[in-house]
């Protein structure tokens, strides 16, 4: 496992992480969910994602048991939770970014992992009704108290980034050190174009999820759509219109002809791809069984096998590589 710095900051995490989300307390047994966590932790994987909102706190419960359990040094990982939707409530005061709720699902979140600090903090989703001053002042506060070591944002846009530096500069607070956008073959703009300029100026780090699409680019959907996998849950049913369209069966049955002549698996090939980029500071892999995650994790082989000449026959599938502005 190599390790890479998370953007600017002196945090090193393992290149492929370990999520949590839909499958703990969802859809895996917590006995899965036990060896999963080994699995990645003897792998290497230093840092483990969740958030509140994941099965409504149980995520976060399911993984604290395990994390108490193991009693691995608290030295050797980080873990993350992220706060906007909230753990289920529906009230007002019970999601958003405004500070009553930030610390409130701080404390929660804490608790249910069983630490006595989260290592990253995420902003779930720019909340348009709270200003970013007080959401700004909330995250520096929580780093202040040691509740938190770093806090970044999730599916933000770039200008909505920058204003929260801007307020971290005018007010001398600790801006976002981090960012956790979608990034796979088929989802490339915000990761590719958006941020270019910001990885640049404040040294955005990145914690990119989907790597393989919700298993789409695995091409376990090629012949026919397995049951009780991610993209035909309900929850999910946003993703999958977007991604069970003719064009990208078609990317993917040539993307699988592609990583056959190199010798490796299709899923190999995407998270490869993924880790090609050097703005991704880590990708977070999702698993419902043992040997899939034990396969994915072996993705990091394929990255040498991703020449210029091989990347750009991946370019001539994919036609999909966003436009740089013109400056």
């Amino acid at each position: 496992m190599e390790y890479r710095r998370l953007g600017k900051t002196g945090l090193k995490v393992s290149e492929l992480s370990f999520g949590s989300w839909i499958t703990f307390g969802n859809q895996i047994d917590n006995s899965v969910s036990e060896r999963l966590m080994d699995i990645a932790y003897d792998h290497g994987v230093n840092f483990f994602d969740n958030a509140e909102v994941y099965a409504a706190g149980r995520s976060e419960e399911v993984m604290g048991d395990i994390l108490k359990k193991r009693n691995w040094a608290r030295d050797t990982y980080t873990v993350s939770s992220k706060v906007y939707f909230g753990a289920g409530g529906k009230l007002p005061t019970q999601r958003g970014l405004h500070r009553k709720h930030i610390v409130e699902a701080c404390e929660a979140a804490l608790k249910r992992l069983q630490v006595d600090y989260l290592d990253l903090y995420f902003c779930h989703r720019p909340d348009k009704e709270t200003p970013i001053e007080e959401t700004v002042w909330s995250m520096h506060q929580l780093i202040m108290q040691g509740k938190i070591f770093y806090w970044g944002t999730s599916e933000w846009s770039a200008q909505e980034i920058m204003e929260a530096h801007m307020v971290a500069q005018r007010y001398n607070l600790i801006g976002p050190a981090m960012e956790q956008p979608q990034y796979n073959m088929l989802t490339r703009r915000k990761v590719e174009v958006e941020f270019s300029q910001i990885y640049k100026t404040v040294g955005l780090g990145t914690t990119i999820w989907s790597p393989l699409a919700s298993g789409f680019l695995s091409g376990k959907y090629l012949d026919q759509k397995p049951s009780d996998t991610r993209l035909q849950r309900d929850e999910l049913s946003w993703l999958a219109e977007k991604t069970f369209i003719e064009e990208n069966y078609d990317k993917v049955r040539k993307l699988k002809a592609l990583a056959d002549d190199l010798g490796i698996s299709l899923a190999h090939l995407a998270i490869g791809w993924c880790l090609k980029n050097p703005n991704v500071s880590t990708v977070i892999l999702g698993a419902s069984k043992p040997e899939q995650l034990e396969h994915n994790l072996k993705a990091t082989s394929a990255v040498p096998l991703l020449t210029d000449a091989v990347m750009l026959q991946i370019e001539e599938v994919l036609d999909n590589q966003p436009k740089q502005p013109p400056y």
